[in-house]
């Protein structure tokens, strides 16, 4: 399950104002392309200001594509590049914040700056008193209810502080053994729903089963653990940034349960349809971006699941129990069963794929 950071008001806010010190004269863009602008977010702010030329790292998917679509250039810059401005949208988990700081930190290096921005209610207070430990003294600015605020790497101080935040972002175990990483969804514990879910899946659950918003791999690996009759596992995520805790959590329960079965990951938007076809689809799908909840997400996973199954096969799904999905499964599926109903979430098993 993958959440996403801004809520659903923020992101043409925040892009605004990341640009007001250059709109007011307080800083300037540089003459060439010498710009890396991580986390980056198409918008109208971005194409009105910005060269296709910049380099623009972003890891969810659906937002790596819009900027592909408005013809950046996106993907991983090589660490070792400098760069005479760096721009970011920080996510609103610290760790994650400041690992993503520590980053833009290194490629400025040798006296780039690093201007950043966040919505006040998310932070922006902490966010810029965290890139402050690391550069020094920075600027600010307010509008949008957001806070831009920047700051030199001629002025960093403490190369051991950049260091302990840049391995923030490194896979680790959370408090539950798994590999994962700070921002991921329920990154530092199993999810209660995902778990309602595990303990329901049926043993017979066989052939190839697909997990729609695979997470860090706790699903994959609790089917490893509970269902021998399955051959092969795909994992689609749209956070690249759990593909890597995946699958380093797929090989782990493989050994722990000494099985030995086939397995792909992709960093995929599931909304926008899946080729292969499968036995089972399993996914606790996302249901809110930040604070606002939108339940059509889960409409989208639910559609396009079914459309991803043989005529025979499965879906397995756990939500909050609020959340309306009966009436798109009944679209979709001529049998819903309900399984499990505890803790504020529902387990729903739904078979025959309607045509």
């Amino acid at each position: 399950m993958t959440t996403v950071g801004f809520h659903a008001a923020a992101p043409e806010a925040a892009l605004d104002a990341l640009f007001l010190p250059f709109s007011e004269g307080a800083l300037r863009l540089p003459d060439d392309s010498s710009v890396l602008f991580l986390r980056a977010r198409d918008g109208f702010r971005l194409r009105e200001v910005a060269p296709r030329s910049w380099w623009c790292e972003q890891s969810f998917k659906p937002f790596a594509d819009a900027l592909k679509r408005s013809g950046y250039r996106v993907g991983e810059a090589d660490p070792e590049a400098r760069f005479k401005l760096v721009l970011v949208l920080p996510p609103r988990q610290r760790e994650e914040a400041r690992a993503c700081f520590a980053k833009a930190a290194r490629h400025a290096a040798g006296g780039g700056r690093v201007v950043a921005c966040v919505p006040n209610a998310e932070g922006a207070k902490s966010a810029q008193a965290d890139l402050a430990a690391l550069l020094g003294p920075v600027g600010h600015l307010s509008k949008h209810k957001c806070r831009v605020f920047w700051g030199s790497s001629d002025a960093a101080r403490d190369p051991a502080l950049l260091d302990d935040w840049l391995a923030l972002d490194c896979p680790q175990a959370n408090a539950a053994g798994y590999i994962s990483r700070p921002g991921l969804f329920a990154w530092d514990r199993v999810d209660a729903a995902s778990a309602l879910l595990a303990a329901h899946l049926p043993d017979d659950l066989h052939g190839c089963v697909a997990d729609f918003g695979a997470g860090y791999g706790y699903l994959a690996a609790q089917i490893i653990k509970r269902c021998p009759k399955v051959s092969s596992l795909t994992l689609y995520e749209a956070e690249a940034r759990a593909l890597q805790p995946a699958r380093l959590n797929i090989e782990q329960a493989m050994y722990e349960h000494s099985r030995e079965l086939a397995y792909e990951l992709h960093w995929h938007d599931v909304t926008q349809g899946v080729e292969r076809r499968y036995d089972a689809v399993v996914c606790n799908p996302p249901f809110h971006q930040g604070r606002a909840d939108l339940p059509d997400l889960g409409r989208a996973f639910i559609a396009q699941a079914a459309r991803a199954l043989l005529p025979h096969g499965c879906l397995w799904l756990v939500a909050n129990r609020h959340l309306p999905y009966e009436a798109t499964l009944a679209a979709h599926f001529e049998q819903l069963r309900s399984v499990a109903m505890q803790d504020g979430f529902k387990v729903i098993e739904a078979r025959g794929v309607r045509a």
